[in-house]
């Protein structure tokens, strides 16, 4: 009778055990059949663990039991003219027939003959080891223009002379010093800024505000020809490295010849080429065409991208030359 009275008194007393009657804890300690009823801590923890193990492993089983889904290798060319586009790779056409098939989508959707033809210009810019091309903006002066808007160019110089050059070249602003207040203050705001070399140690608290503007030798805005300066930022086409390796740019208008789109197509490649020496591979992934209303079509590099081997052969043909030279005038 011992032991069932026992159990009751320590289950009424055991959420208040320890501080309603402090020595309780050693009198029932010293009952065999009380200790026998203590339940243990924590009797499913082991119990726990073992069953996250064993679904890890199932999932783990699972996961390898499933089979990898492979894509299929994509065809090259369709039979047909109606075909599904992701079983075959993306079809790439030569510059000439591009535009071609851009005036006839023209034509068959009855859009604007006059709208803008645009490139879109992927880019490996990654050098040796791990470095890589910054990313760049350029102004480039095209063969032909397309469009009659023109931007407005400051010139920095402190020469009158200078100053009525750049007014009569069409100049927005021409100034000195008394300049930099303004500019700093937002009062002044234009397209381009070039300047002429003897100004520039004054120009230095605008290199944070200007940034990429700031005139430079590298991006042909700092110099003495102040018409071409202003030719070139007045009429010229002005592009720049979006999401760290694309350049997106209009080159055109759809109802020029197709001759004068091919010549500033390859005008804005060609500087684009210069950014990245040739020996590290083309800067060029993937160009892509389209105008204001079609769809991009893929296009052929070949013959648009200046090649290394020509490189090589030029400079191996000049060291040839050289070592002739050298050669006749030792003998």
């Amino acid at each position: 009778m011992a032991a069932p009275a026992g159990r009751c008194l320590w289950r009424v007393l055991a959420p208040r055990r320890g501080w309603v009657f402090p020595g309780l804890d050693q009198r029932l300690s010293a009952a065999p059949a009380l200790v026998s009823a203590v339940p243990p801590a924590r009797s499913y923890a082991a119990a726990a663990k073992t069953a996250k193990k064993d679904s890890q492993k199932t999932k783990q089983e699972e996961t390898k039991k499933k089979q990898v889904t492979r894509r299929r290798p994509l065809m090259s060319k369709p039979v047909d003219d109606v075909y599904l586009t992701w079983y075959y790779e993306r079809p790439s056409y030569d510059v000439e027939e591009a535009v071609g098939m851009l005036k006839k989508f023209q034509e068959l959707d009855f859009t604007h003959p006059q709208q803008y033809v645009y490139i879109n210009v992927f880019l490996d810019m990654a050098l040796q080891k791990k470095k890589k091309v910054d990313p760049f903006a350029s102004t480039v002066l095209l063969p032909y223009r397309f469009t009659d808007e023109t931007n407005k160019v400051l010139v920095f110089t402190e020469n009158e002379q200078e100053a009525e050059i750049a007014r009569e070249n069409g100049a927005a602003v021409v100034g000195g010093v008394e300049l930099i207040k303004w500019i700093l203050e937002d009062e002044i705001q234009v397209d381009s800024y070039v300047a002429v070399p003897a100004i520039m140690p004054k120009l230095i608290p605008l290199r944070n505000k200007l940034r990429r503007k700031y005139p430079s030798t590298k991006r042909n805005s700092l110099g003495h020809d102040i018409p071409k300066m202003l030719q070139l930022f007045r009429e010229g086409l002005e592009y720049m490295v979006q999401d760290e390796c694309v350049i997106k740019t209009r080159i055109a208008r759809l109802d020029m010849p197709n001759e004068q789109i091919l010549a500033n197509l390859q005008t804005v490649i060609n500087d684009i080429c210069t950014f990245k020496p040739l020996t590290y591979g083309p800067i060029v992934q993937r160009l892509v065409i389209r105008s204001s209303t079609s769809e991009g079509l893929l296009l052929n590099l070949d013959g648009l991208l200046p090649q290394v081997e020509k490189v090589e052969e030029e400079k191996n043909a000049e060291d040839g030359e050289q070592n002739h030279v050298q050669e006749t005038v030792s003998t």
